[in-house]
């Protein structure tokens, strides 16, 4: 019998789903530009999220690195992290992914990126974080149950 792969099976790599979508907004955004705001206001909110998400993904990564595991979901796990930006959220490479992609449907001010939003995190949960979550309980045990129990899978409530 052969023994499954270690990794989660993720249906797609997160930043080329953010990315992809991305380029699909614009392209809509040139057919039909629906804009949210006057563009000044869109465009500070929108600068103010991509700042915030980079606050969150770049000590994300870092702290993967320091642990020695890998970025790259469709590569195996080899330890739990649970410092930086994981103490507050078990997926903060998402959440700001998330809000990158927010901050750009702001600064390129169209209602297009936040439609797309929808599916993108349909995707996300149901193609990504479940696999991940499934994976790395089956791998790590309880040490992971407990992970959760004190980080929320998002944002921890605390």
């Amino acid at each position: 019998m052969a023994t499954p792969p270690d990794n989660p099976g993720v249906v797609v790599r997160p930043p080329l789903l953010f990315g992809a979508a991305f380029i699909a907004v614009l392209v809509l955004r040139w057919f039909w530009p629906m804009p949210i705001l006057g563009h000044a206001m869109t465009l500070l909110l929108g600068l103010v999220l991509l700042l915030l998400g980079l606050a969150i993904v770049i000590p994300g990564r870092r702290a993967l690195r320091a642990a020695g595991t890998n970025v790259n979901p469709s590569l195996p796990t080899t330890v739990i992290v649970a410092s930086g930006p994981f103490r507050f959220s078990r997926n903060p490479l998402y959440v700001g992914l998330t809000l990158l992609y927010c901050g750009l449907t702001l600064a390129f001010n169209t209602w297009w990126g936040l439609v797309l939003l929808v599916p993108i995190l349909i995707i996300m949960h149901r193609g990504v974080v479940l696999r991940e979550e499934r994976y790395l309980e089956q791998k790590f045990g309880e040490t992971y149950r407990q992970y959760c129990s004190r980080v929320g899978r998002y944002l921890s409530p605390r």
